[in-house]
């Protein structure tokens, strides 16, 4: 059974597999890369530090990004972009 840390990886990865796809929809792409750059970029809307409210952030915002963008995203592009996502190291 994958982690959820490892799920959370692959998620990433289709995602950023999906912002390259020609058949991505603009809107899409959009809300994907900031999903993406938030998830990689190491600045936090509330810092880590604080407690539980840093922590907060992340377990809130990521979930909540990969849901919309999963949801405007056609459902043949996610399958074959997780695909390929899986099949990486």
């Amino acid at each position: 059974m994958p982690s959820f840390v490892h799920q959370l990886k692959v998620e990433i990865a289709t995602l950023s597999l999906a912002l390259h796809h020609p058949r991505t929809p603009w809107y899409a792409k959009v809300i994907a890369l900031a999903v993406v750059a938030y998830a990689v970029s190491p600045i936090d809307l509330i810092p880590d530090f604080i407690p539980v409210l840093g922590y907060l952030d992340d377990a809130l915002v990521l979930p909540l990004g990969l849901w919309l963008t999963r949801r405007l995203i056609p459902t043949e592009i996610l399958s074959e972009c997780r695909t390929q996502a899986e099949a990486q190291p």
